[in-house]
This record gives structure tokens, sequence and C-alpha cells, in this order.
């Protein structure tokens, strides 16, 4: 099957690296400026007004800062 993909600018993002003792632990990478990125919607696991959570390598999650609309991106992900 073909992955879908989405086009989305990104800047500073949080990694999680998964729990210990019940408490997440969190990695933040702060960035300047923004970038373009393309990504699997597959790897979309949801979306807030300031965050995008993708998952990554070895059970790893990634809050991303986003510049696009919270209802843009909204619109283009129920639409695909």
């Amino acid at each position: 099957m073909k992955d879908k993909f989405i086009e989305l600018t990104l800047g500073s993002y949080i990694i999680s690296h998964g729990y210990s003792k019940n408490k997440e632990m969190m990695e933040p990478i702060s960035s300047e400026t923004f970038s373009k990125k393309i990504i699997p919607i597959s790897r979309i696991k949801s979306i807030s007004e300031k965050y995008i959570l993708t998952d990554y390598v070895d059970g790893r999650w990634i809050y991303w800062e986003y510049k696009e609309d919270y209802d843009y991106l909204k619109k283009i992900l129920i639409s695909k």
C-alpha cells in the first residue's frame, strides 16, 4: 500500500524517550527557524493548536511545533 505524505513547516520539537518510574522522559530540542519537511501521514498520531505528534524510531514520539494554521492542517488531514 502506498503511503500518503504531507508537507509541513516544522520548528522546535520535543522527543519522548518513553517512561521511567511513571515519568515521561522528554528531551526538548530548540530551533531558531522553521523548515519544510515531508512526512508520511501514517506517522501522525494527533495534532493540537501548537504541536503535531508523530512516531519516531525505537518507539519514541516527537512533538513538533508547526507553522501552518490548525484549521488548515485539520482540513487537509481529514480529506486524505
